[in-house]
């Protein structure tokens, strides 16, 4: 019934838009498309009242037992670091490292670091919240989204590859093709827009200048002492913004869940997701996968975790076609993401086409990543075995909240990004010693 009205309408649009002028068509993509889509879900929603909310209490339950618990931590966290200054500390001790390998200032290495280790949405957070203070300009800024904004190992290494995989062993390879996509993306952005100058790239290059003549610690002191001194407010007030800031964000991020969810179900119930499949066969028996993983790709296309759930459980496809699968719909991170992405940047100049461009290319570069790792077993079960412990946390796809799982899951994130920190903190400190190293034989 609820495709049968859909494409009524659909068709009386159609009709409207070839009787009137070119001018008109724009204007009526712009201002009556959102609201003729809005109408559908409000009918399809009046029609499946019982399935709508089930749909609805299914994203709340994931929301409140898995996204709110796992994130408001490192949430809290973040704004409290940057507020005390940590972040202007970090951006000079690793300048050298970042800029030339992600054209990007140091102060991203925060980033990227929170990023790799927390997952979505707290890359983009972040990279709003560092436009917000001026510490990157607005091309740095679509640079750095277009690369940190990614899923975290948790979820990979236990939802995906234990919950709806069945293997374990999975987990590595996912996890190991998602980051080097991500580092090679950032690697390939650096280019993006490379001629351009700003304020934030001069200063940037005027601070590495200074990095080569004087102690990189003392420099970084520095930035950490005058960037508190300028924020200025006591620690119970920035504790109490940041937790209040942390809780918004969290509160839209949950609004988005439950909304796709609905969406999901909605399309889903209107038969459009078997449509879109049946466009989509052609593409998936021409790079070699299975046709029954289409389904998988479209759900993907709208949200991660239906897409993954649906792709494990296509028992017709074997196991490596899945990972790829997975591995690109992981990297893509469905519409809910993207939707999120748009609404946290949209109080900066941040553009969000780079970023929806970028994440195009990440799916590419993860499915061919995870391709040809799956063939390289002995490096999979290595990994598998060194994560060996983080398993337990997900025995099934969506765990049930509580305080054992919140505690589990930061501590592994928070080794996690002490990690990533060290690798970059070494990187940088290498790279900086060959600068003072050239420098003094210049002279």
């Amino acid at each position: 019934m609820l495709i049968t009205i859909f494409f009524i309408i659909l068709g009386l649009l159609f009709l409207v838009l070839l009787l009137i002028p070119f001018n008109l068509k724009k204007e009526m993509f712009l201002f009556y498309l959102p609201a003729f889509l809005a109408v559908l879900l409000t009918i399809s929603m009046i029609l499946y009242p019982k399935d709508a909310f089930d749909a609805a209490l299914n994203g709340l339950s994931i929301w409140w037992n898995i996204v709110f618990p796992a994130l408001l931590p490192f949430f809290v966290f973040s704004q409290v670091l940057i507020g005390l200054g940590a972040v202007h500390f970090l951006g000079i001790l690793l300048e050298p490292v970042m800029r030339p390998l992600f054209n990007v200032p140091g102060t991203g290495s925060f980033v990227l670091a929170m990023g790799l280790a927390s997952g979505f949405p707290l890359g983009a957070v972040l990279t709003n919240k560092l436009r917000q203070n001026r510490l990157c300009s607005k091309v740095e800024a679509e640079r750095l989204l277009s690369f940190t904004n990614t899923a975290d190992p948790l979820f990979m290494f236990g939802a995906v590859a234990v919950g709806m995989l069945q293997s374990p062993e999975a987990g590595a390879i996912l996890a190991a093709a998602h980051y080097l996509s991500s580092i090679s993306l950032g690697l390939i952005m650096r280019f993006y827009r490379a001629k351009t100058r700003s304020v934030s790239s001069v200063d940037s290059r005027l601070t590495n200048k200074k990095i080569k003549q004087a102690n990189i610690f003392s420099q970084a002191f520095s930035a950490l002492v005058k960037a508190r001194k300028e924020d200025n407010r006591p620690f119970g007030r920035l504790l109490g913004e940041a937790i209040k800031e942390s809780v918004n964000t969290l509160l839209l991020v949950g609004g988005f869940i439950i909304l796709f969810s609905v969406v999901i179900t909605m399309l889903d119930l209107a038969g459009l997701v078997d449509i879109l499949a049946k466009g989509f066969l052609s593409l998936l028996s021409f790079v070699g996968l299975h046709t029954n993983l289409t389904p998988a790709f479209i759900s993907g296309f709208f949200e991660i975790d239906l897409g993954c759930q649906l792709a494990g459980s296509i028992s017709q496809a074997a196991l490596k076609e899945k990972m790829v699968t997975v591995s690109a719909i992981i990297a893509w991170s469905g519409l809910s993401v993207h939707a999120q992405v748009a609404s946290v940047i949209s109080t900066t100049d941040i553009n969000i086409f780079p970023y929806i461009c970028a994440r195009v290319v990440h799916a590419i570069l993860a499915a061919l990543y995870c391709f040809f790792l799956a063939e390289i077993a002995p490096f999979s079960s290595y990994i598998t075995s060194v994560y060996s412990k983080t398993i337990p946390v997900f025995l099934q796809s969506v765990p049930s909240g509580g305080l054992p799982y919140w505690y589990k899951r930061t501590i592994f994130m928070g080794e996690r990004l002490l990690i990533v920190f060290g690798v970059l903190l070494f990187i940088s400190l290498t790279f900086h010693c060959f600068e003072k190293i050239d420098h003094k034989k210049i002279k």
